[in-house]
């Protein structure tokens, strides 16, 4: 059986804060600057062989109990399938409607633009009122974090900025802002030359804030990690 912990508090990030139970998990509010909250912990069973069982992936398969249940598993396997089950009932119970994934790859911007807008694209979610995103690795790479005082919008870059105003035709105002979020253009980052992305490692329950009018904290930012063609698929639940 393999134990599954790789999350590292980033030095001096503040914006995090590690909890050690569902509950607190669950109960403490985003406030004083802290934008996610980390159940970190250590996962025995083995994941890597639920996707192996699982079979060839293309894009995405959204797993249920009962294919899960139906694998052919080691003790190892059948513990993994556990976690992975009780966690989706956790937040189930919190009325979320959370879903597990095999991921191979997800879909691509189809229409290159000057701001990326896919899922493998550092981003904020959003939501049009108070919410929250939830999430946890368990197999293959482990989503990726941004510190905020590391990252500038790309509509807020000069240059970008201008080549949207191009393909927008017309001028700086409200109009185009509107543009912006109706392409989700504002809700995408760029790097500084300083970054330093961190993992959010297997097995650690995330709660992130979302952009929401009102949100008393800066959004997550976040994005799926990039992955190589020959790397085996991911495991996530995510809500």
């Amino acid at each position: 059986m393999s134990s599954l912990s790789s999350f590292t508090l980033p030095p001096g990030y503040a914006r995090i804060k590690v909890v050690h139970s569902f509950n607190e998990l669950a109960a403490t509010p985003f406030a004083d600057g802290v934008n996610a909250l980390c159940w970190k912990r250590t996962l025995d069973g083995d994941f890597n062989a639920v996707v192996s069982e699982l079979g060839p992936i293309e894009e995405i398969d959204s797993l249920d109990a009962d294919r899960l249940r139906g694998l052919r598993l080691t003790v190892a396997g059948r513990t993994a399938v556990d976690f992975m089950l009780a966690d989706r009932d956790r937040l189930g119970a919190l009325g979320l409607s959370p879903v597990l994934d095999c991921i191979r790859n997800y879909p691509r911007d189809e229409d290159p633009t000057p701001v990326p807008t896919d899922v493998y694209s550092f981003h904020a979610d959003s939501a049009t009122g108070p919410a929250d995103t939830w999430l946890c690795s368990y197999a293959g790479a482990a989503s990726e974090g941004l510190r905020n005082d590391e990252a500038v919008r790309h509509i807020d870059l000069a240059a970008t900025r201008a080549e949207l105003l191009a393909r927008f035709g017309g001028p700086d105002d409200a109009s185009f802002r509107e543009y912006l979020k109706e392409y989700a253009y504002d809700l995408h980052y760029a790097p500084m030359a300083h970054a330093r992305p961190f993992s959010f490692g297997l097995g650690n329950l995330w709660r992130i804030a979302v952009y929401y009018p009102g949100s008393p904290v800066p959004p997550c930012i976040h994005r799926a990690p990039e992955t190589q063609p020959d790397a085996p698929p991911r495991l996530l639940l995510i809500s």
